[in-house]
């Protein structure tokens, strides 16, 4: 079996490796190491070999969360990716005091960022640290994998007062 400089499984974008009978998937594989990549490359799996459809395991806005302390989330490309791809991009940032902290007098501040083509208007990368930026992040995730548009985003009404409505309020670009 071929392995990578790392002793990772080199597979297709099938997940077979170079023995004909043997499929690798998850963390030995180095592709991305999260547990739900794993079950969707064995779903993948089990489709391809056994329900006669071959399928390959979708690597694209994948969300991703760090459980930290404040926690972050993302999913998409972020600025710098989208930059390297030579995209042209509008940056979309707002730095803020959540609104339930008014009345706790708390100093929490949350950071979003929206990423999105200019050129096509979709969204192509939402990110976030703050307090249930994984929670928000997720369901960003299935708008990104709609095509969903800085038109969708801007059309959609928030549930006030959440941090989550400053993904749809956003209107001033800073980059």
């Amino acid at each position: 079996m071929n392995l990578k400089g790392n002793g990772a499984v080199i597979v297709d974008e099938y997940s077979k490796s170079s023995v004909d009978n043997i499929y690798a998937i998850g963390d030995c594989t180095d592709r991305l190491m999260l547990t739900p990549v794993a079950i969707a490359e064995g779903m993948a799996i089990a489709n391809t070999l056994f329900n006669n459809k071959p399928t390959k395991p979708n690597y694209f806005n994948v969300p991703t969360a760090v459980f930290s302390t404040p926690p972050c989330g993302t999913v998409g490309m972020t600025e710098q990716q989208a930059r390297a791809s030579n995209l042209d991009v509008d940056i979309y940032k707002s730095v803020f005091k959540p609104l339930k902290h008014t009345l706790t007098r708390r100093d929490e501040r949350t950071m979003m960022k929206l990423i999105v083509d200019r050129t096509t208007d979709r969204v192509l990368g939402c990110h976030m640290v703050g307090a249930d930026a994984a929670e928000i992040i997720q369901g960003l995730a299935v708008a990104l994998n709609c095509g969903a548009t800085k038109a969708h985003f801007d059309a959609t009404i928030g549930i006030h007062p959440t941090a989550a409505e400053e993904f749809v309020t956003m209107r001033t670009k800073i980059g």
